[in-house]
């Protein structure tokens, strides 16, 4: 299968017409998790070195060694090796799908839209609206765990629980498998298109999704949390902001962070990176 290649806007070729743009350098250069901000200093420091040389020298082979020795000097060498990795990505022939799992409230879609955003990926996917699409395929009778937030999914659960079970963490096992099927479906036609693609939400659990070793694509898992509990808290009273009430997230601020410990516990058993969002979006993305 093959796709259409990313492009690299920096390696700009004056030869055929294309002049050298700051602003697509530094959007760029984002992919690296350098700051928007640094980047741009970067892409600046880019045109001075260009004025200093004829143009007929501005060939794309030129302008790439020429943006990895300044992103190495003014960035440091972890963000040329970064922006290195990410050539080889875009080198591939298969898409690339990012899977950003979490329990509610740590930053996901943040982190999902503003790494779409330097990655040029236009399609993110939220895994509550996968579940909103089954709710119309199933009623609640027949699939009560569906009908309830992940940290409520305990409410749901009609089978008897033994002694020793955790009820929240079985509801929610419920709807993450659910949801897992709709989600794998997304994935499978991202794959067949070739699409990049994020899908973030809380429903995405180390292990319960099948094609994240295709050899179609580059399907990468990740877990986000956030291990300081008054940060964690935090994001939620910004939340009252928009049109989420804060106050049920934070009465039921105990069951998210159970769930959150069980989906570290399932990333740590199947070796899926987890990132601590430590409310710097620039940070946590590098």
């Amino acid at each position: 299968m093959t796709v259409a290649r990313r492009q690299h806007f920096f390696l700009a070729d004056r030869g055929h017409g294309l002049p050298y743009s700051k602003g697509l350098a530094a959007a760029s250069l984002m992919v690296t998790g350098l700051t928007p901000a640094r980047s741009y200093v970067v892409a600046n420091k880019v045109e001075e070195e260009l004025k200093l040389h004829p143009a007929g020298n501005s060939t794309p082979s030129y302008m790439r060694e020429l943006t990895l020795e300044v992103l190495g000097r003014e960035a440091g060498s972890k963000y040329v090796e970064a922006f290195l990795k990410w050539e080889s990505v875009a080198e591939l022939d298969g898409p690339l799908i990012i899977l950003i799992g979490g329990a509610t409230g740590v930053g996901k879609s943040t982190i999902a839209t503003q790494l779409a955003t330097r990655l040029g990926i236009t399609r993110v996917v939220s895994t509550d609206a996968v579940r909103e699409v089954l709710r119309s395929a199933f009623t609640a009778q027949m699939f009560p765990t569906l009908y309830s937030s992940s940290f409520e999914a305990d409410n749901a659960v009609r089978q008897p629980i033994p002694n020793s079970g955790d009820r929240l963490i079985i509801g929610f096992r419920e709807q993450a498998a659910a949801v897992a099927v709709g989600a794998q479906a997304l994935i499978d036609r991202a794959v067949a298109e070739g699409t990049d693609m994020i899908l973030e939400g809380a429903h995405l659990v180390p292990g319960f999704l099948q094609s994240v070793d295709s050899e179609e694509a580059v399907i990468v898992s990740l877990v986000i949390t956030v291990d300081d509990e008054q940060l964690h808290r935090d994001h939620f009273h910004r939340r009252s902001r928009e049109a989420r009430p804060k106050d049920r997230y934070l009465e039921s601020f105990d069951k998210i962070r159970r769930i959150q410990r069980y989906m570290v516990s399932s990333a740590l058993m199947r070796e899926v990176p987890t990132i601590e969002h430590c409310d710097d979006v620039d940070a946590t993305l590098s």
